[in-house]
């Protein structure tokens, strides 16, 4: 079951480190592509403390030649955190992120990951 306070109030837990289940908030997607909107949604999916690569969230909405579209799609995330694309990373290393790679690998270092 999904529990959530506010929003703010959740992701303070988040930065302190608590497992916080974000999937409870709405998030308007309206503005995007259906395609932006489907990855956007898959990256949503990943868990806490869990990481894939761009090819594979390409597997996941059955466009597996779409990396490039795939890494423009999450830019256009809106809330981070709350859509975790941060946990989507390239096969070679963490990649790029729209708020900075520090921030990327601040964001997974949150959750135990080394990328």
């Amino acid at each position: 079951m999904c529990v959530h306070h506010h929003v703010s109030l959740d992701l303070q837990r988040y930065f302190n480190g608590e497992i916080i289940d974000f999937s409870c908030y709405d998030v308007g997607l309206s503005g995007l592509t259906s395609f932006e909107q489907q990855v956007l949604t898959a990256a949503r999916s990943i868990p806490w403390g869990s990481i894939i690569t761009y090819s594979q969230l390409t597997l996941m909405i059955g466009r597996p030649r779409a990396t490039r579209a795939v890494g423009t799609a999450l830019g256009k995330n809106r809330v981070p955190v709350i859509i975790p694309c941060h946990r989507v990373v390239s096969k070679s290393g963490p990649g790029g992120f729209s708020y900075g790679v520090d921030v990327k690998q601040r964001l997974l270092g949150i959750e135990s990951i080394k990328v």
